[in-house]
């Protein structure tokens, strides 16, 4: 589950779709297994929804049926069918309580959300808890999220040469950045700063940066387009 980088996510502003097939869907044979390439694939006892929901909890990017498919080596219509029985059992339409959390279709796969109605609780939570220092690698993500926002976490990566999943859901978790929207190439999650930042800072905006290139000796060719 995300929330801000955390366990949940505060709902972004898109809309609930409902599961209709993706482009990238279409042309796969719903009955025929996609094969993972891993052991422990289709000869393995598994139980599809919860080894679907396991993935999902600890996603930082919504997963494609196809993806899910793969991991799992089973068709992506029985994938599909589970997506929707998940769906329908946290929104309590099997006889159980409405799950704080929903699954939702979103940028051209399927990830959990906190539902609305818990969005100022959750974010009070976030908000409110004593932070801790900032790392260096912390500091240096929020510096390339900062000079070059709208950025994808790849976008990030690539930049920095490092992997930066865990930094990014601190810098979330911490309210200094949030989601915004998703990259029309790959779908990928948008990350931009908040006003947040801009208090912590004590700036107005962030035109009071200082500029990257003459602090750093890459800096106009890393962080600028």
């Amino acid at each position: 589950m995300r929330n801000a980088g955390t366990t949940t996510t505060l709902r972004p502003s898109e809309p609930t779709l409902t599961a209709e097939p993706h482009a990238r869907d279409e042309a796969v044979d719903e009955d025929v297994p996609v094969p993972s390439g891993t052991p422990g694939g289709a000869d393995a006892p598994v139980d599809l929804d919860r080894a679907i929901e396991a993935m999902l909890m600890v996603a930082d990017e919504p997963i494609s049926l196809v993806s899910l498919a793969t991991a799992t080596s089973r068709p992506v219509g029985d994938v599909r069918a589970a997506v929707a029985r998940l769906v329908s059992d946290y929104n309590g339409e099997t006889g159980g309580p409405v799950r704080g959390f929903e699954l939702r279709e979103v940028g051209g796969g399927w990830r959990v959300y906190s539902r609305a109605a818990y969005d100022d609780l959750v974010a009070d939570f976030v908000l409110t808890r004593t932070p801790t220092k900032l790392s260096q690698a912390a500091l240096e993500t929020l510096a390339v999220i900062a000079y070059r926002q709208p950025v994808t976490r790849s976008q990030v990566a690539q930049i920095r040469a490092v992997g930066v999943d865990s930094v990014v859901r601190t810098l979330a978790a911490r309210g200094l950045i949030t989601e915004n929207g998703h990259d029309p190439v790959t779908g990928a999650t948008r990350y931009v700063t908040t006003d947040q930042l801009l208090v912590q800072l004590g700036i107005n905006s962030l035109d009071e940066l200082p500029k990257i290139s003459p602090l750093l000796d890459d800096g106009q060719d890393g962080l600028h387009e």
